[in-house]
């Protein structure tokens, strides 16, 4: 135990271990954090997004507001690849898909996708080891979604 310890106590470890929805919003936080700028505006869009997914219906916004506020600690304090690494780890087989199509579709929402975001989906599609051929229709319908 540290000196400061001794006299301010321990600080609380925050696990970084994820549940499957934290894993999957995690996900979603990791694609709009892609471009190295988050707003506002930009995680109350995922926060809301979610919502309306079935994995997520049930949840209260205040329940969403502390899962959103875990996931930006961790995104924080060891950055976006430790963030998708703790995501991959918790996310079920069966749900890699569709977290990947959120994320995506969160990507394009904007109307341009930069080199960043664009690296982001390459190395998140291998990480969660989804075939090329389903990535690349995931990466196709999102484009076609969000035209203007």
């Amino acid at each position: 135990m540290g000196l400061f310890d001794k006299v301010f106590g321990a600080k609380e470890v925050i696990s970084d271990e994820l549940s499957p929805a934290e894993a999957y919003a995690a996900i979603a936080l990791g694609a709009i954090a892609a471009d190295g700028y988050l707003s506002d505006e930009e995680s109350h869009g995922v926060s809301f997004m979610l919502s309306r997914t079935q994995l997520f219906k049930n949840y209260s916004n205040d329940v969403l507001r502390r899962m959103f506020d875990k996931l930006l600690g961790i995104l924080k304090r060891k950055g976006l690849g430790s963030l998708v690494d703790a995501a991959k780890k918790s996310l079920p087989y069966e749900m890699r898909e569709s977290a990947f199509a959120v994320a995506t579709d969160l990507i394009f929402a904007d109307g341009m996708v930069t080199d960043d975001e664009q690296s982001f989906l390459n190395q998140l599609y291998e990480a969660l080891e989804i075939k090329p051929e389903v990535a690349l229709n995931i990466v196709q319908v999102m484009a076609i979604k969000n035209r203007s």
